[in-house]
């Protein structure tokens, strides 16, 4: 029976790439994001590559939103074994001015969509010994120069989001271990070759070597956490 994939936040760069790599490999691909000409047309790609895949589209800041698309993937494709995390949240760039709303909104996505999303497909995961994959960016280190980045791009939620979202991870690992199923991310330091943050097209990162690395660590559920 074939395996399913969860991609959450699908989009140029990363996610495209990580549908391209688990598809090859026989997964059937559920692309999820708010914008449903971007995974129709994403979709349709795989498609055309002989790939099985779907689009559904949800707005993964809305927990309601997130059960309901797990659901349908589930009805549709099956079992869930991967869930693949890419979504994120811009705002919030200047913690000296912006509101509290609009912080929670930036945290909201990388922790409470992502909590969300792993207990919807948890039955499903555990069943399957699975996965949960997640992408993060390097501006949630601890570091004082990252800070000053942080500062710099005016991306200061994003930062916080980052780190909590970090925490989250290696908290769901030592949870969710016992019960079979791996969780890992890989931190991205760069920007991702045709990605939205490469407007400029200097991108450093490659982000086939990210669906690689994200390969690697799901065959070898190992490690928690990996930099690129």
């Amino acid at each position: 029976m074939a395996k399913t994939i969860i991609i959450g936040g699908f989009g140029p760069g990363i996610s495209t790439a990580v549908a391209d790599t688990f598809g090859a490999a026989g997964f059937s691909v559920a692309l999820v994001g708010r914008n449903a000409e971007r995974v129709a047309a994403g979709a349709k790609a795989l498609a055309a590559k002989g790939i099985r895949a779907e689009a559904f589209p949800a707005d993964l800041s809305k927990p309601a939103d997130i059960r309901a698309m797990v659901g349908k993937v589930r009805a549709s494709l099956g079992a869930i074994s991967v869930l693949q995390w890419s979504a994120y949240a811009g705002g919030a760039g200047d913690l000296t001015t912006a509101s509290a709303e609009e912080l929670a909104a930036v945290v909201g996505i990388a922790t409470g969509g992502l909590t969300t999303a792993v207990q919807a497909t948890l039955p499903d995961l555990v069943a399957e010994k699975g996965a949960v994959l997640v992408t993060n960016g390097g501006l949630g280190f601890f570091d004082p120069k990252v800070d000053a980045v942080g500062v710099e791009w005016n991306a200061m939620g994003l930062s916080v989001a980052n780190s909590a979202k970090h925490k989250l991870v290696g908290l769901l690992a030592h949870k969710l271990k016992a019960q079979g199923v791996y969780v890992g991310e890989v931190v991205v330091t760069g920007t991702v070759k045709g990605s939205a943050f490469d407007a400029a097209n200097n991108g450093t990162i490659d982000p086939n070597a990210v669906s690689a690395k994200f390969w690697d660590m799901f065959q070898s559920r190992s490690p928690v956490s990996a930099t690129i």
